[in-house]
């Protein structure tokens, strides 16, 4: 099973349409995909898919409830389906997820238990026969580090960075590197960079070296994505995916959209060829 997170520190870098444009992809590939998404922001992978009508809902069962041991339902339901994907929505109760495995790691060392909250989220999805039903599995955290991001990375184990070729984007990856090794020794896990992944890309010599530099520290960069603000935000509009956008609501076909999905067919591909190389190593 292919499993990774979708993280970046820096805000504005496509985080979560790369996400849903690559659950997209392979579930247009053939592959059985679970896109999860753990960010308790109104413009998330929810709002993207179009699955966010119960994120206000307090009588609603959630993925908190689960990661807590207090669903109100088996976690099958909480799964809806948007364009060949299935999506488990955020709810507006991630804001306080910190809180709530707190009280529930107190609780369980009140009865002498030892309960991580970092790794809920990997018996949750255990215990759902996740691994079993699904081909691919892709986490959508916040851009904060905080135990969202750490549950997603103990159940993905797995990262791909997106970021904005600029000084300020390459002070991001640069310093994600810092925070990957920081997590590893925190969580006591090995996490892999399954890639690297730049957005609006506009061919500058500048733009260029930096691409360079960071492919010679080892940085995995399989695919390099142009500015598309007009298609990017007709997504976001229209909410869907880029493949769905250009199907339903562009009027005519214009040959560089067409290179980009290409690319997120490509991205998908070589993500799934890079863990299955891993395994086998």
């Amino acid at each position: 099973m292919l499993t990774y997170t979708v993280y970046s520190e820096a805000g504005g870098v496509g985080k979560t349409t790369m996400a849903a444009n690559l659950a997209v992809a392979d579930a247009r590939a053939g592959h059985d995909v679970l896109a999860i998404d753990m960010d308790p922001q109104e413009g998330s992978l929810s709002f993207l898919f179009d699955v966010a009508d119960h994120r206000t809902d307090s009588e609603a069962d959630s993925l908190v409830r689960h990661l807590v041991e207090r669903p109100r339902g088996p976690f099958a339901d909480l799964i809806e389906t948007s364009e060949g994907v299935d999506v488990l929505p955020a709810h507006n109760s991630l804001e306080v997820l910190s809180k709530h495995l707190r009280r529930r790691e107190e609780e369980a060392a009140d009865f002498g238990e030892n309960w991580n909250p970092n790794v809920q989220l990997l018996r949750v999805l255990k215990d759902a026969g996740v691994p079993s039903e699904y081909d691919t599995v892709i986490i959508d955290p916040p851009a904060t580090a905080d135990v969202k991001l750490y549950n997603a990375l103990h159940a993905t184990r797995n990262l791909v960075i997106p970021f904005e070729p600029s000084g300020k984007g390459q002070q991001s990856v640069e310093g994600l590197a810092d925070l990957v090794t920081g997590l590893e020794d925190t969580l006591d896990i090995n996490v892999g960079v399954l890639a690297a992944v730049p957005n609006r890309f506009k061919g500058t010599n500048d733009q260029e070296e930096m691409l360079k530099r960071l492919r010679t520290e080892s940085y995995d960069i399989p695919v390099v994505f142009r500015e598309r603000t007009s298609l990017l935000e007709g997504c976001w509009r229209k909410q869907c995916s880029a493949f769905k956008y250009i199907e339903e609501h562009r009027s005519r076909e214009r040959e560089y959209e067409m290179e980009t999905l290409e690319q997120f067919e490509e991205l998908a591909a070589h993500l799934r060829q890079t863990r299955e190389q891993e395994a086998t190593a």
